[in-house]
């Protein structure tokens, strides 16, 4: 029965969980319009929403597929991203165990001598003696001896001294509880939750880490594709120029073309070697480029051989006709915890305000033997409650509050921003969408003409009724179509995987916070860190 105070007091502290003095979070009305613009630049929207897609879904080449593998394994970005979770994960977990009290067991031996603890002392005294003799008497003559007296001798025993040690041992085992804060004003628990939302933050910090590094690799190994497709364009280009070089030069020599026909041959020929060793350059720089994005050597089986074949393998992900699935975008969901997180921390500006309890308590046993140490005479215990507050700070706790609140209105103007400038990407994108399709159209219509009149005019030219001028002009001409067009071809196939990042598309779950955040329980989220990340 003598324990109960002190395990009801240790009970009471622990188990005492106070209000949060925290504004209750409401999510802001997203500051864009409900639904994507319309006009004639936009495609007509399906009603329904953004469904949840992987990157397989929209990358269908085997090839990609591979290579986006490969960089989610290796790429550097992504591993600083998952050790940043990490280190947001510690962090919550160290704030969270100011939640409850620190346990402290210590056990202790101690030994201590006095030195002199008792003093005896002894005397001894000497005997006194005296002595007498008579002298001899002689015949022959008279004569008389003398008489003697002895000598008294008195002696005194000396006087010591005997010291007595005395020597003591103790033995302690103690459970203590020190300074556990009582939390009645809610300020740890507004501390762990901002901790808590820092951590889900950093994990769709993470995420969009991912989403980013996906899309920069499709579009990588497209404009690779573009590169070899153009190539392709200058090598042809330049054959082409090859054999009318020569031509010019056999009708120069008999006196047929004159020698401005043989320059301007020279120049389509030499534009296109300058083109050619360009694009060689370029996709040396393509392959180094997605060799950084992986951070590994890349196949080359695994690059595409021309735009043509690579753009038809990239799948459309379709918007819907509601913005909010903005809210699902990685960059988004980051801004709302960032925001809840200094709201929670509003709370805890606002407990400054107010005393701060704590309670130091302390069990534990002692005895002068070790056999003796845990019976009930050993035992003792301590409860120390304690409670402070500052009565004069110059207007400081106020200035905090006033701090936490500003900062607070910050993020909420950045998760405005952040979610009108996803709502601009989106636009941006699905106005070219809605147009690439026509343009792309023409553009091949374009390049079919060009092609069509050089044949023609090459044989105008052979038959002598057009001048060289005029076939110049169609192979300049089909040069450039052939190029536009392989541009065209990009930038489509750029576009759908620009809607695929914008909308936040690579989502196995939807990561929008729904409602309150709170510690408990929370941190086995977790555990699927690495699964949205890709991480390995």
């Amino acid at each position: 029965m003598t324990r109960l105070p002190a395990l009801v007091a240790l009970a009471a502290g622990t188990a005492l969980a106070g209000c949060s003095l925290a504004p209750t979070y409401v999510r802001p009305a997203a500051p864009v319009p409900t639904s994507w613009p319309a006009g004639d630049a936009y495609l007509r929207q399906s009603e329904a929403r953004l469904p949840s897609v992987t990157y397989r879904d929209i990358f269908r080449d085997p090839r990609l597929q591979a290579i986006i593998d490969q960089a989610l394994a290796n790429n550097r970005d992504l591993r600083v991203a998952v050790a940043n979770i990490e280190a947001t994960r510690a962090q919550y977990r160290i704030q969270r165990a100011d939640l409850f009290p620190q346990v402290n067991a210590t056990g202790a031996y101690s030994y201590r001598d006095s030195g002199s603890s008792g003093v005896v002392t002894g005397t001894n005294t000497g005997g006194t003696g005296t002595g007498t003799g008579t002298g001899g008497t002689g015949t022959g003559g008279t004569g008389t001896g003398g008489t003697g007296t002895g000598g008294t001798g008195t002696g005194t025993g000396g006087t010591g001294v005997t010291t007595v040690s005395s020597a003591r041992s103790t033995f302690q085992a103690q459970l203590g509880v020190t300074a556990f804060e009582i939390d009645l004003f809610g300020r740890v628990r507004s501390l762990t939750s901002a901790a808590l939302s820092r951590y889900f933050a950093q994990e769709a910090a993470a995420r969009a880490t991912r989403l980013t590094l996906v899309g920069d690799i499709a579009n990588a190994w497209l404009t690779y594709a573009a590169d070899r497709s153009l190539l392709s364009v200058s090598e042809q280009t330049a054959e082409a120029a090859r054999a009318s070089v020569r031509l010019t030069e056999a009708r120069l020599r008999g006196g047929v073309a004159p020698r401005t026909d043989l320059r301007q041959a020279q120049q389509i020929l030499a534009t296109a070697e300058a083109d050619l060793a360009q694009q060689t350059t370029l996709l040396a720089q393509d392959v180094n480029a997605l060799q950084l994005l992986v951070g590994a050597p890349v196949d080359a089986a695994l690059l595409p051989p021309s735009i043509e074949q690579a753009a038809t393998t990239i799948g459309e992900l379709p918007a819907g006709i509601d913005s909010g699935v903005l809210l699902r975008r990685p960059d988004v969901v980051q801004a709302e915890y960032s925001l809840r997180a200094y709201n929670a921390e509003i709370g805890a500006a606002r407990a400054e305000l107010f005393p701060r309890i704590s309670l130091t308590g302390l069990v534990g046993f002692a005895s002068t033997a070790l056999r003796t140490l845990f019976n009930s005479g050993s035992f003792n215990y301590s409860v120390a409650p304690n409670a402070s507050y500052s009565i004069f700070r110059a207007g400081a706790g106020r200035a905090g509050v006033e701090y936490s609140v500003a900062q607070r209105d910050a993020a909420l103007a950045t998760y405005e921003q952040t979610i009108q400038t996803a709502f601009q990407e989106v636009s941006d994108a699905l106005a070219r969408r809605g147009t690439i399709t026509e343009q792309l159209a023409a553009n091949r219509r374009f390049y079919e003409a060009a092609r069509d009149t050089l044949d023609l005019t090459n044989a105008r030219y052979r038959g002598g009724i057009d001048t060289f001028l005029s076939s110049l002009d169609a192979q300049r001409q089909l040069y450039s179509a052939q190029q536009t067009l392989v541009q065209t071809q990009l930038t489509r196939a750029t576009n759908l995987v620009t809607l695929y990042r914008t909308l936040g598309g690579d989502s196995l779950l939807d990561a929008t916070p729904q409602g309150p955040v709170t510690a408990t329980g929370s941190a086995a989220d977790a555990a699927g860190v690495r699964a949205t990340t890709g991480a390995r």
